[in-house]
């Protein structure tokens, strides 16, 4: 791991595949992130990056040749990505497209993610550079980090609830036995702010909303005001979801999405899909921020 610390936070990322495994606050000797036990779900917040979820049958297609990508992309569990602390409040990880990575991935990408030290919590900052000098450049990018839920031990997971900026009216879309995003829907939430949590709303995978509103989400409990909130005006996706009966909850801020099950899996006309000119280069973040 590397870590830094200010005189309100200390955070630990990891080395392989850069995950944010600790935000933990000194004020309220309070640890935040999932603690990734293998037995529930072995992750604290991976980086999806080139895709979000899933591929229809592992591929995409690209000026017609076939390219394979795994679930969630390359940089999750990637232990070779090139990592620094720079100054003292900022731990940056690296990754650039190699003779070998363009066999699975056309694009001569470079990736930048920087965990930045705040004041009220972390800053995620993705850097993300299309260095061809013919073709755009085709990617999804997001965050799944995973948090504590219930803060204490003396609550219980049906105490917390997610809380939206304004109130939301939308639907949640299905996810196929692949994991591909199907056309079925389900109402959801009906010009409400609150999202209630239970042991069995994510019984059926995530829930996934594409039309709100709302700039940011708040992981708050009925019992007290310490909460963490995710600001995720930056992209056009949200995901929720934890293992059912799970002590977690992840709050998923993302651009681009999972595969359809009617995709013809061309990645210029994926849902969501981002796209770099030649030459260009996008900064994207999102902000963990704890409130009290």
């Amino acid at each position: 791991m590397l870590t830094i610390q200010n005189s309100s936070f200390k955070i630990s990322v990891t080395k392989i595949g850069a995950e944010l495994c600790s935000l933990f606050s000194k004020e309220k000797n309070m640890e935040f992130m999932w603690n990734a036990n293998p037995t529930i779900w072995g992750s604290h917040a991976p980086v999806l990056f080139p895709i979000i979820g899933c591929l229809k049958d592992g591929n995409f297609l690209f000026e017609g040749n076939t390219y394979s990508v795994p679930k969630h992309g390359f940089i999750r569990n990637n232990a070779s990505l090139e990592n620094k602390i720079v100054g003292e409040n900022c731990i940056e990880f690296r990754s650039i497209y190699k003779e070998e990575s363009l066999k699975n991935y056309p694009f001569k990408y470079e990736f930048i993610i920087r965990f930045i030290l705040q004041e009220n919590g972390v800053k995620v900052e993705h850097t993300i550079t299309n260095h061809d000098t013919q073709n755009p450049m085709y990617f999804s990018l997001g965050g799944h980090p995973g948090f504590n839920c219930p803060f204490f031990e003396n609550e219980k997971y049906e105490d917390y609830y997610i809380e939206f900026e304004v109130p939301e009216t939308d639907k949640t879309w299905l996810v196929s036995k692949e994991g591909l995003i199907e056309n079925q829907t389900i109402p959801y939430l009906k010009d409400t702010k609150k999202l209630p949590l239970h042991s069995e709303i994510f019984a059926k995978d995530a829930l996934i909303f594409k039309n709100l509103s709302s700039k940011k989400v708040t992981l708050k409990s009925k019992n007290h005001s310490v909460a963490l909130s995710v600001d995720i005006s930056e992209f056009d996706y949200l995901g929720l979801w934890a293992k059912p009966n799970a002590p977690f909850v992840c709050i998923e801020p993302w651009l681009g999405i999972s595969d359809s099950v009617n995709t013809n899996q061309d990645i210029t006309q994926k849902e969501g899909i981002q796209r770099l000119e030649i030459g260009e280069t996008k900064v994207i973040s999102f902000e963990i921020n704890i409130e009290h």
